[in-house]
């Protein structure tokens, strides 16, 4: 079997790759019969020299490969028929930009293995960058803080060599008593956790947080959904009951508002889960929150500030929670909104070793020995000019 690394395409650039010089390195040393090549890249965080430092053969043609992975959606154009492709393809949603690239899928019959579908028995996700974007995110929270409240000054994300770098920006800093409401767990959640930490807040149970108003240094909660939505019949909480029945429950959220100057929000939200609050909500004199990361970034979801995403470059903009428009990103009468929606993009290095160890000890490993295992199957969204029976519900989309 012979894999290819393709070279990212997309507009603005990507730095992130999906398998390390160092993993492919170790990969070829476990399986005799594999070969890896690389189609070069200028931009690419990986240098093409890393890569032949480890011996990993460069090619500017991968059409003898069987396997192709890259990170983001490939163009249509650029896929090479009767091939299998593995990407983050954006078109399990029905997302418009990508028909034409799930179209081109079919007609030239490449099997399309998607990351976001790659799960566990339990149905949780096996690969993904979310812990890089709950780093990043969090730490572009605290810096947008800065940036609004003048008390210090940190560089952007993007500017930094890797995550220890990052991290290192938050010496002899004093972020005073700033209080931070952290929504959501899993790899995001847990990744801005390390941030947090590593900025020397201090963590506290929810109710304290809510009761405790004036507590003296930087402080931070974290809450999930179960604290954060309540049932309408005032009956008490179950899981199971919010997710098969989300119409029965209303957000919980708005006890929190006056609570807290900064909101990182990392949780996962579903259409026809509650949102979280209003705009009038944000405008009312009790709420002290100036600052929102959206990391999730669902532009017309559960939080009416996140209007559009941001971008690396500029990553902050303003809310005018009374007029519900666009303002100035540090206007103290508006909100703060930090809404990038390709965060580990700004640290694609380590964002691209985290992603390279699960792809190599999980992933390629199925591939290789057994490429119609479940996990693999249930991932493959199209398969010999067709789609597959767990994405038959997208033939309208790509019948359009």
């Amino acid at each position: 079997m012979k894999i290819g690394i393709i070279r990212e395409r997309k507009n603005p650039p990507d730095f992130r790759v999906p398998l390390i010089p160092d993993h492919c390195a170790e990969v070829l040393t476990k399986y005799n019969n594999l070969q890896i090549c690389v189609e070069p890249s200028p931009t690419r965080s990986y240098s093409d020299q890393e890569y032949n430092s480890v011996d990993i053969h460069l090619a500017e043609s991968l059409n003898d490969c069987d396997v192709l992975m890259g990170v983001k959606e490939v163009p249509p154009n650029m896929l090479i028929p009767n091939k299998t492709y593995l990407f983050f393809s954006h078109t399990i949603k029905k997302q418009p930009a990508n028909k034409l690239l799930l179209q081109e899928v079919i007609r030239k019959k490449i099997r399309l293995i998607d990351y976001e579908c790659l799960k566990d028995e339990h149905g949780q996700r096996l690969i993904g960058f979310g812990r890089f974007a709950g780093i990043v995110g969090a730490y572009n929270a605290i810096r947008g803080w800065g940036l609004r409240t003048e008390n210090y000054q940190l560089p952007p994300a993007h500017t930094c060599y890797d995550k220890n770098d990052l991290f290192s920006h938050f010496q002899n800093k004093n972020f005073g008593n700033t209080r931070i409401l952290l929504t959501g767990g899993g790899k995001v959640g847990n990744g801005a956790l390390e941030t947090l930490h590593a900025a020397g807040f201090t963590q506290m149970d929810w109710k304290s947080f809510i009761t405790e108003k004036n507590t003296a240094g930087p402080v931070f909660t974290q809450i999930e959904f179960p604290v954060y939505n309540k049932r309408k019949d005032g009956k008490a909480f179950t899981s199971d009951e919010f997710f098969s029945n989300p119409g029965d429950f209303e957000s919980d959220f708005v006890r929190f508002m006056p609570y807290a100057d900064i909101y990182i929000a990392g949780h996962f939200w579903s259409a026809g889960s509650p949102h979280f609050f209003t705009s009038d909500d944000l405008a009312s004199p009790h709420n002290r929150i100036k600052l929102i990361a959206d990391i999730s970034c669902d532009i017309g979801g559960p939080i009416p500030s996140t209007i559009r995403s941001s971008t690396i470059a500029s990553p902050f903009y303003g809310y005018n929670p009374h007029s519900q428009q666009e303002s100035s990103p540090f206007d103290l009468t508006s909100i703060t909104v930090m809404a990038v929606d390709n965060l580990p993009c700004e640290l694609p290095r380590d964002a691209s070793a985290d992603f390279s160890q699960t792809l190599s000890s999980t992933i390629i490993p199925l591939i290789i020995q057994n490429p119609n295992h479940p996990i693999l199957a249930k991932a493959t969204i199209a398969e010999n000019g067709k789609l597959t029976s767990y994405f038959r519900y997208l033939s309208d989309y790509i019948s359009e």
